[in-house]
């Protein structure tokens, strides 16, 4: 018997909408090919109004299956609202790019994984599948989604075990932590259900202070440093990378300016880490990226979380004290079955003793808003660990992985690497899927993995472990 597949494209217009629209076309042929009834509109769909449109659209009562195409990254908004108002089947199947070096023209693989997280958060199950639609397993691959096999599979957690030395270095950690304190800086983004958090929470676990302020703030004191210290600043990245005099200057000086705004909330406030709303407004009110002094305050041991995800900066605190070195928070942008890696990325905001000694760090602009400063280069090769202070499915739970970052060419603009996580890929993508986890993580250099188990022990809560 045929079926009837509903299928709704989403992307967002600031990735490479001529390569979208031509993933898509290979998606729909492929999907054509089944056999199935696909009905919906063939057709990108930029925001809430169209995506909106599109699903009123479905024949609803008919459906065997919704299928979620995520063709760029997108936030988890919408896919929430479909979960919660279709009864058919839900599946998301995420389109792959190559990796060749260049900007990262859709990060599907990162929308993937946000929807999965907000869909945990409300008990909705699901489906996925990350593959290209040219590829020659895509049309397996892609008749078991539409049967239903590959639904994402619960994940159990482990209560670790762990020695006395680790519990003293655990115990020393956690003592640290109570004393100090984070600023976020703006509220994290419509639809990032994967940086919102509970104060509350969070004090009771560690006893962390977490300060709100406003981000016109930050551009305010920005715009207030002086010029010399501007000058001392740009000094300091031009040691650092080569490429500044290519950029626009005013557009430096203002990202420039950022990273003195947070030095002196630093000291001033006393804040060990902070959590920005780093876009859209820093580039479409304030007109500077922060992700270059990210990657300033993050080498100097003060972590800046992204999108102003304060459990990512309690996570890059809690490695940069482990590892006396700093910590990179990570989005996981690609996984490749084939050669069993991955590819760990942010903008550019990497601190520059990651880089990859035989690369050359250069200044940049953010791929999607053309706005500097963001360091480029890629990641050095050697033993690394991963770690994230997780809230998926709606409790509080220490996710710890290992792997080995390889010396490969850069894969995406920005700051990448290559790594081999110690679990298989199969078993890594189904373990986030699976329990929903967030789409940031934070890495350092070594293994701390027993160190990580331990201050989960100490702080009395489960592990979910990918090995």
């Amino acid at each position: 018997m045929t079926r009837t597949i509903g299928v709704l494209a989403l992307a967002r217009p600031t990735f490479d909408v001529d390569f979208a629209r031509s993933r898509t076309e290979l998606a729909f042929r492929r999907l054509d090919a089944t056999g199935e009834r696909i009905v919906g509109p063939r057709e990108l769909l930029f925001d809430a109004d169209a995506a909106s449109k599109a699903l009123q659209s479905l024949p609803l009562a008919d459906l065997d299956r919704l299928i979620i195409l995520q063709v760029t990254f997108t936030d988890a908004s919408m896919t929430t609202k479909i979960a919660t108002e279709v009864a058919a089947p839900l599946a998301i199947w995420a389109l792959p790019e190559p990796r060749i070096g260049g900007r990262l023209r859709l990060n599907a693989y990162c929308g993937l994984n946000l929807a999965a997280h907000a869909l945990r958060l409300v008990d909705a199950e699901f489906s996925y599948l990350y593959a290209d639609p040219s590829s020659e397993t895509c049309a397996h691959d892609l008749a078991a989604l539409l049967a239903g096999e590959r639904r994402r599979a619960p994940v159990k957690a482990t209560k670790p075990s762990v020695d006395a030395c680790d519990r003293a270095i655990a115990e020393r950690v956690v003592e640290r932590l109570s004393t100090m304190r984070i600023a976020r800086i703006g509220e994290h983004p419509d639809g990032f259900h994967t940086c919102a958090y509970n104060a509350d929470a969070l004090r009771c676990l560690t006893g962390i202070e977490v300060d709100r302020l406003d981000l016109d703030d930050l551009f305010a004191r920005a715009e207030r440093v002086l010029d010399d210290d501007v000058a001392r600043t740009r000094s300091l990245a031009a040691c650092e990378m080569v490429g500044l005099d290519d950029l626009d200057q005013d557009e430096l000086d203002k990202s420039l300016r950022l990273k003195n705004a947070l030095d002196d909330l630093h000291t001033q406030g006393g804040y060990d880490a902070f959590a920005i709303r780093c876009w859209p407004e820093t580039f479409t009110e304030y007109g500077g990226a922060v992700c270059g002094p990210v990657a300033m305050m993050g080498e100097r041991r003060v972590p800046c979380a992204c999108e102003a995800d304060v459990f990512g900066a309690l996570t890059g605190l809690v490695l940069q004290e482990l590892a006396g070195a700093p910590a990179f928070q990570v989005d996981l942008v690609d996984v490749d079955r084939l050669d069993g890696t991955s590819v760990v990325w942010h903008c550019g905001q990497a601190p520059i003793s990651m880089a990859d000694p035989q690369s050359e760090p250069r200044a940049t602009v953010h791929t999607n808003r053309r706005k500097p400063l963001l360091y480029e280069f890629a990641l050095k090769p050697g033993r690394v660990t991963f770690a994230r202070f997780s809230q998926s499915e709606g409790r509080i739970r220490l996710m710890i992985a290992g792997g080995e970052m390889l010396r490969r060419p850069k894969a995406f603009t920005g700051t990448s690497g290559v790594v081999a996580y110690d679990a298989p890929v199969d078993r890594l993508e189904a373990t986030i899927m699976g329990a929903g986890l967030e789409h940031h993580s934070s890495l350092v250099y070594g293994d701390y993995r027993s160190q990580l188990r331990a201050i989960a022990e100490r702080l009395s809560i489960e592990v979910i472990e990918i090995a």
